[in-house]
């Protein structure tokens, strides 16, 4: 893959998807010593970058694959984009959803219009269910983040954020398969090689830290962490971007992603989701250098299900106070 490739999905995606905004914080800049600066995701078609990398799939299929439809498995975030990306197209989508996804988010995916088929927890699961539906359907897969359109499509964060701030030192994202954080990647060091790009990602599913460390693509089967959507694996493709174009990967614990939440919700007045929180986390962690640096901070998304909020918040402890 090219950064090429990502510029060229920019132009695909545009008429489909928002331009979201940058938001800043004197507040969190102090906190992180650091001037940073969030790329709000939260705000986007689906409340989530996924519906970039999802229409720049969809709506580059020839007619005759996409009349025979999409298909993926998700918890959440890349099944509401696809089903979404599918309804615009006028093609049906089915998305297999594993049990223990948040109950908001598969309604959303419903919503939307798609099919979806249960199967039970796990990487395996979903892949052996997918495969199943596919062989049934013939629908087109369309990976949640092991596919180069949907890579090239989540790039264009990146795009957009280099566009509307100057002058970055560092870019910021959470990791989880890997599609947003390789695509942006790609853009980083074709717009702005000397800038570092660094990743966050729960300690309870830290197979790219892993990988980092050891060299070669670690896959875990069962993960733990309340960022549910950085729950996937790392990606083959995914891995082969990263390792070469990804400075850092900094682990963070539960508590520590719950508080970062709940700052930006306090500080910044918006709704993020746990997955979201994940990189203010790291750079408030300590565990990374950053002091002094304009950081781009990749916002993910904004799907969280207020039913679960109680018990979530209450899980920050001491966290980061103001």
């Amino acid at each position: 893959m090219f950064a090429s490739d990502v510029y060229a999905a920019a132009e695909r995606i545009r008429p489909f998807v928002h331009r979201t905004p940058v938001m800043t914080s004197q507040r969190l800049d102090e906190m992180a010593g650091a001037r940073l600066f969030f790329k709000c995701e939260n705000f986007q078609v689906g409340g989530a970058f996924k519906a970039r990398g999802a229409f720049n799939a969809v709506l580059s299929l020839q007619e005759e694959a996409a009349a025979r439809g999409v298909a993926t498995h998700s918890s959440g975030n890349h099944g509401a984009a696809l089903a979404l990306a599918a309804r615009t197209r006028g093609i049906p989508a089915w998305v297999v959803v594993p049990r223990d996804a948040s109950g908001f988010k598969r309604r959303a995916i419903e919503r939307y219009g798609a099919r979806v088929v249960e199967c039970e927890p796990g990487l395996s699961n979903r892949e052996q269910s997918l495969a199943a539906l596919v062989a049934e359907c013939g629908a087109t897969v369309v990976h949640p983040y092991d596919d180069d359109r949907v890579i090239a499509g989540q790039g264009t964060v990146a795009c957009e954020l280099l566009d509307q701030v100057s002058g970055l030192d560092m870019l910021l994202s959470p990791v989880g398969g890997g599609g947003l954080l390789s695509g942006c990647a790609l853009v980083a060091r074709d717009r702005r090689p000397d800038m570092r790009v660094v990743a966050g990602e729960p300690a309870g599913a830290d197979d790219c830290w892993q990988s980092m460390q050891s060299g070669r693509r670690v896959r875990l089967e069962q993960v733990d962490t309340v960022a549910d959507g950085l729950r996937a694996s790392i990606g083959a493709r995914n891995w082969a971007l990263i390792s070469t174009l990804v400075d850092e990967v900094v682990r963070v614990e539960e508590a520590e992603i719950v508080a970062a939440m709940r700052l930006v919700w306090e500080v910044l007045k918006i709704v993020i989701e746990p997955s979201s929180a994940v990189p203010l986390a790291a750079l408030l962690s300590g565990r990374m250098a950053a002091r002094g640096a304009r950081v781009g901070v990749v916002v993910s998304g904004g799907n969280v299900d207020l039913d679960t909020l109680p018990g979530l918040l209450s899980t920050a402890g001491a966290g980061f106070r103001l």
